[in-house]
């Protein structure tokens, strides 16, 4: 493990700094080039070999030192929201519609001070790649990524990724093997009816009802086919005509999303929705057209790297601060993508209660990242970094 006599007295300021200086220059995925020209300078000045343009504008840095330690990833996101910022800081957005909402900012500020502080180490032996990757909020940049040959061309047998988290105490970490994000399937059914005047409704095929229809039974795919034991969330959120008060539309448009944690339990909702939407539409004498998109993957930990993250978590924040067996979350994250090539851990650090300071949620134009953590998380992955240090590189974790 990190040695007890790590410090990042030093650095605190640094990453402060850094960090603030990220939150006022925001750019949306893909479009990250002013992010990423800074990340690249810093990343050079600690001696450490940088690549650009991966997957688009991501940054991947390498540490190798010493002998032949097993390869690692550290991930951090880099993009920000199109979002208003409403904080009243020196360090506010300065681009209009922009802003770093989700701490970003601050994820990459600590692996920033963790790449920083490993360099640094004399007795460090082992490969690292500091990886800083674009276009998280979307789903679209650990893909991008991958397709442009990252694992290629960064060998690596384990990925660790961290991701603050308002409504748990500040300095607290958590995690689970498993699942602990979900995916993220998007669906549009559109319903092609026929419309009619209101007073003469057996003139045309109202498409509204076949799609009120349609609205209740896609909740009898959790309800009724799914094991109770599996998680799922089916939701509608959009319900769209082109009627009049007075006329019944052609057409309905519905559209949603899906949660889950199993690939297989994906592909349940996906096979249930198509037939309940095409039995519905064929019942009411309408026809339909069905679109269902994987945007994001579930985030699924390897047991075995959560037992090396919740030891690096409980060295640094104390065994009373660290829970290795957290509830999932049904929110979702691209670094799944990342955990369905290579095993490895995704981690939570706390940011503040609800009512406090760092307590706003994420996606909020008040919320601001809590910059009284970012010792915790330089410690945390540099600790991470540090236990994998002591593997040799033949040696392959249990899960794989």
């Amino acid at each position: 493990m990190i040695p007890e006599t790590i410090s990042v007295d030093g650095l605190e300021k640094d990453m402060c700094a850094w960090r603030r200086h990220l939150h006022a220059c925001p750019e949306p995925g893909f479009e990250e080039h002013e992010t990423a020209s800074f990340l690249a300078e810093k990343l050079n000045s600690f001696g450490l070999k940088v690549a650009r343009g991966i997957g688009g504008t991501g940054v991947v840095a390498t540490l190798q030192a010493g002998g032949e330690g097993c390869a690692i990833g550290l991930r951090a996101d880099m993009d920000a929201l199109q979002l208003q910022e409403s904080n009243d800081v020196p360090y506010a957005s300065r681009n209009p519609g922009k802003m770093h909402a989700c701490g970003h900012d601050g994820h990459m500020a600590m692996l920033l001070g963790a790449a920083r502080l490993l360099a640094a180490l004399p007795d460090f032996h082992g490969t690292v790649h500091f990886v800083f990757q674009p276009a998280e909020e979307h789903g679209r940049g650990a893909k991008a990524m991958i397709a442009d040959g990252f694992f290629e061309r960064f060998p690596m047998d384990a990925i660790y990724g961290l991701h603050n988290m308002p409504g748990l105490p500040a300095g607290c970490f958590a995690t689970r093997p498993g699942g602990i994000l979900a995916s993220e399937d998007n669906f549009v059914i559109r319903i092609q009816g026929r419309g009619a005047h209101a007073a003469r409704p057996h003139m045309g095929v109202d498409p509204i009802v076949a799609g009120a229809e349609i609205v209740l039974a896609l909740q009898t795919i959790v309800a009724r086919k799914l094991d109770p034991t599996d998680q799922a969330v089916v939701s509608i959120t959009e319900f769209i005509t082109d009627g009049l008060r007075n006329a019944l539309p052609g057409n309905v448009t519905l559209k949603g999303d899906t949660r889950s944690y199993l690939p297989a339990v994906q592909a349940l909702i996906e096979q249930r929705m198509a037939a309940i939407a095409a039995g519905v539409c064929s019942a009411h004498g309408a026809t339909h057209e069905f679109e269902y998109t994987h945007e994001f993957e579930p985030t699924i930990n390897s047991p075995d790297h959560v037992e090396i993250a919740v030891a690096a978590a409980r060295q640094v924040a104390g065994a009373d601060h660290v829970d290795g067996n957290c509830a999932p979350v049904l929110a979702s994250e691209d670094f799944g993508a990342f955990l369905a090539k290579v095993p490895g851990n995704f981690m939570f650090i706390g940011a503040g209660l609800a009512g406090e300071k760092y307590g706003t949620p994420l996606h909020n134009p008040r919320y601001d990242f809590n910059d009284g953590i970012l010792r915790l998380g330089a410690r945390y992955l540099a600790a991470i970094a540090y236990a994998a240090s002591g593997l040799t590189g033949s040696q392959r974790w249990r899960s794989q």
